[in-house]
Parts: structure tokens; C-alpha cells; sequence
């Protein structure tokens, strides 16, 4: 077998790159409204809402870890945007960057905490999933009086942040959303990252053996502080975009999106015993949920199968990514 074919069996995402396909075809079969450019465009934006933070969770159990508070993240990153702007009568972009800080602070603490206790992850997260949604209702309604968030659009440079975080470009007569683009350059990012730089080989280091990691030099606990940290500023873009996009925030949306960026991840190939994952995979995995979520809509079908093919598309992931570590574990 020639080298070139068999790097391309070797590589984490092939199972779930097929998958994809087979799905394309599926709908394209089904669904007529599919076919069209506008349908795909809609479903690379539903993807990408996804994908973004799902790269930076794939990130990080490729490293070894999870997080649970990735999803109401993005809705804290939001409020704390909206709430500062509203308020305290700043400029759009103060209350950005200032959201920006409170995101990475969550991110360090969530990785802080992980390491200086040694209690899993899962836990770790957990708490800071339940903490976060607490605050996000209770500090709402304290200051709102209620659940959603008022209008900032007449606010001083929320065109700008529109534009940046939630705008539309125009491509042969079809609205591609920009989040699309940035996904893109996320990933391209991360793979660069992962497979061109020495904090690439930390990463996979430390998610397949820590202690062997650090035994040869390399920073475990600042690696994994830094995953937590990107999985933070990925939370914080959607929430913007969210912010930016729909101008108020309901303050409970986003408990149970946690489950979806993970469930992408893996569907892309990232082991859940960590040290195996790609960028394209993570990328391949989101755009899987967002051609079966929109596919099933364009197709009529009732929209409740959704999560019954997910966890079809889970499971098969799993079964895969298992037999895969067991056919390289027998080559090797």
C-alpha cells in the first residue's frame, strides 16, 4: 500500500469525513430545498456556531480534559457584554474587551483549579457550569428586573462590533454569515498549531501520557491552563456574535450546548482518552450537526429525530474512534 493512502487511513477524521459525505447525500436525495446555495449557506452558519467552539473543545481533550460551562460561557460572555454597555453607557467595544477579560479569567480558573486540586475535569466544569448559570439568571434579573437583556443597538460602535462579529458577505447573491469565515480561519489556526508548532506536540504529549510530558520538560499545568483558556475565548466570539447578531440575551439560553460541542469533537475523531484528535475533524464533526439539524427541517421531517441522529452519529463515533485506537495500537 503506498504511503500517501495509508497516512490517509491513519488519520483520526477519515470515519467521520465519510459519514459526512454519505449525509450530504442523504439529504441532497431527500430533501430538494438542500440543493440550493442558500440552503448550504445556512447550514456552514448553523455549523459554525458550533464549530468554533468545538475546535478549541476538541483542543482540549486532545490534551486530556473536558468542559461542562463551555455552554452557558457563551451566554455569560454575552450578558456581561450587554449589561456592562446598557448601564454604564460605554462605547460597544469597551464591554467586548471587557467581556473578553472575564471569559479568559473563567478559562484560567476552570484550569487553575484542575490542576492545583488533581479532581477531574468533568467535576471541575460542572461546578463552573452550575456556578455560571446561576449568576447569569440571578444577576439578570437583579439588575434587568427580568430574564432578557434591553436593545444596545443605539449604542456607540455596535455597528462596528455587528460588522465584525455578526455581519453578512454577499457571494454570487447568496448571504455566506461571517462567522462562516472566521470558523475557518479558526480552524486553519488550530491545525497549524497542532501540527507546525512546539505547543502542538505539548498538547498531544500531555493528553497521551502527562507524567512522561512533564518528565521530559513540558509544562502540563500551563498547556492545559491555556486549552482552558482558548475554550473561554472560543465561548466568548459566539457570545458575541450571539449579542451582536440578536441585540438582547436571554439569560438561561445555552445550558445543554456544552453536550454539542463535545459530541462534535468526538464525532470528529478526538479520542476521549485524549492525545488524538484533529482541527479538521473537530470542523468536519460540526458541520455534520449542522447538515443533519437543518437537513432534517428541509427534508419535512419532525424536527424530534434530530437528537435521535445524534446519538446514532455519537455512538458510531465512539465505536470508530475505539477501533481505530485498536488497529493502531496492533500496527504500532
Amino acid at each position: 500500500m503506498a504511503p500517501s493512502i495509508k497516512n490517509i487511513i491513519r488519520r483520526p477524521e477519515l470515519t467521520s469525513a465519510l459519514g459526512a459525505i454519505l449525509i450530504f447525500t442523504l439529504f441532497l436525495v431527500v430533501a430538494p430545498a438542500f440543493r440550493s446555495l442558500d440552503a448550504f449557506a445556512t447550514v456552514l452558519y448553523a455549523s459554525s456556531t458550533i464549530g468554533i467552539i468545538a475546535l478549541a473543545v476538541g483542543l482540549l481533550m486532545i490534551g486530556d480534559e473536558f468542559d461542562l460551562s463551555s455552554g452557558v460561557a457563551v451566554t455569560t460572555a454575552a450578558l456581561a457584554a450587554t449589561m456592562l454597555n446598557y448601564n454604564l453607557w460605554l462605547n460597544s467595544w469597551a464591554g467586548v474587551f471587557i467581556s473578553l477579560f472575564i471569559s479568559l479569567a473563567i478559562g484560567a480558573f476552570n484550569g487553575f483549579m484542575v490542576m492545583r486540586t488533581g479532581i477531574p475535569s468533568f467535576l471541575i466544569t460542572l461546578a463552573t457550569f452550575l456556578m455560571l448559570q446561576g449568576i447569569n439568571l440571578a444577576v439578570t434579573k437583579m439588575v434587568t428586573g427580568q430574564v432578557a437583556t434591553p436593545s444596545i443597538s443605539d449604542m456607540e460602535g455596535f455597528g462596528s462590533a455587528e460588522a465584525v462579529f455578526a455581519s453578512s458577505v454577499n457571494i454570487f447573491g447568496v448571504d455566506v454569515r461571517v462567522t462562516v469565515f472566521w470558523w475557518l480561519l479558526f480552524v486553519a489556526l488550530g491545525s497549524w498549531l497542532l501540527y507546525k508548532t512546539r505547543f502542538g506536540n505539548w498538547i498531544f504529549a500531555v493528553g497521551g501520557d502527562a507524567e512522561a510530558a512533564r518528565a521530559v520538560g513540558v509544562p502540563v499545568r500551563r498547556v492545559k491552563i491555556i486549552l482552558f483558556m482558548f475554550v473561554a475565548f472560543a465561548a466568548w466570539f459566539v457570545g458575541m456574535h450571539n449579542l451582536f447578531a440578536f441585540d438582547s440575551i436571554q439569560a438561561g439560553q445555552g445550558v445543554g450546548n456544552e453536550f454539542l460541542y463535545i459530541i462534535a469533537a468526538v464525532i470528529g475523531g478526538c479520542a476521549l482518552t485524549g492525545g488524538r484528535g484533529t482541527a479538521i475533524g473537530t470542523a468536519i464533526g460540526a458541520l455534520i450537526f449542522g447538515m443533519t439539524n437543518q437537513g432534517i427541517v428541509y427534508a419535512g421531517w419532525n424536527p424530534d429525530w434530530f437528537k435521535f441522529f445524534l446519538g446514532v452519529m455519537l455512538l458510531f463515533a465512539v465505536i470508530s474512534n475505539n477501533s481505530f485506537s485498536r488497529l493502531m495500537g496492533a500496527r504500532s
